[in-house]
């Protein structure tokens, strides 16, 4: 997968480049990636690369004359916008996404982008409803969630039964020792009884999406031993 970073600030992804999950993913050919200083396609010694809207308003926008030369060479790349205005990212975006072979973000900043340039992105995302200085964060976030679903990057089974994988979040987990502090893992992890241990997953993990995150239901299409299971969840917590 060839991913391409249109930024203001290159140097954020400084340290980030070096962790070990993107230095695994490009040592064995599975990610290329680069970071281009969109103020690089800026003409004069100030290098302006943004501009007051018109009709007024607080801020500055990226130009839209910067955006689309730097476009013009990524013409095969999918472009992507991470922008406060975009659909939320999540994981069905992320498996969608780790299946193209070249894909180019760009990063918001100041107050935003001007709308021409969103308008020749196939997509705009967001990674939550919260506002950000820029899109780097964003960026790295998107990158992150994408080279670890790259094959060979992580173990097959490392990537089973992940949070939001199935509208769930993940169950509790635990290791040793198996009591500390007075805390202890609970007995049936320590039972060698995989069946049962099976579905004490499902249902913790029912459990802490009925706590934390109800609204993943809504999304969620219950098999016959999920739904018992969460029935009995509901019947524990009258």
């Amino acid at each position: 997968m060839k991913i391409t970073v249109l930024t203001m600030f290159p140097d954020l992804f400084s340290s980030i480049k070096k962790s070990p999950l993107w230095q695994r993913a490009i040592a064995k050919n599975k990610l290329d990636l680069k970071i281009v200083d969109l103020r690089s396609y800026s003409n004069g010694s100030f290098r302006a690369n943004d501009e007051s809207p018109y009709g007024g308003g607080a801020g500055m926008l990226i130009r839209y004359d910067l955006i689309h030369q730097a476009f013009n060479d990524f013409k095969t790349y999918k472009k992507i916008a991470l922008c406060a205005q975009g659909e939320v990212f999540n994981q069905s975006y992320a498996k969608s996404l780790s299946k193209e072979e070249e894909i180019l973000l760009l990063c918001g900043h100041y107050e935003g982008i001007d709308q021409r340039a969103l308008q020749e992105c196939d997509l705009s995302l967001s990674i939550g409803d919260y506002i950000l200085s820029g899109g780097e964060i964003a960026a790295m976030a998107v990158i992150d969630s994408l080279v670890r679903l790259l094959p060979e990057v992580i173990k097959d089974n490392s990537l089973e039964k992940e949070s939001f994988d199935n509208n769930l979040l993940e169950y509790p987990q635990y290791c040793r020792p198996s009591e500390y502090n007075n805390k202890k893992v609970p007995d049936i992890l320590l039972s060698g009884n995989h069946e049962a241990i099976r579905k004490w997953k499902i249902k913790e993990s029912i459990k802490v999406t009925l706590k934390n995150r109800p609204d993943l239901f809504l999304k969620k299409e219950f098999n016959k031993e999920e739904f018992e299971l969460l029935l009995e969840v509901l019947s524990e917590n009258k």
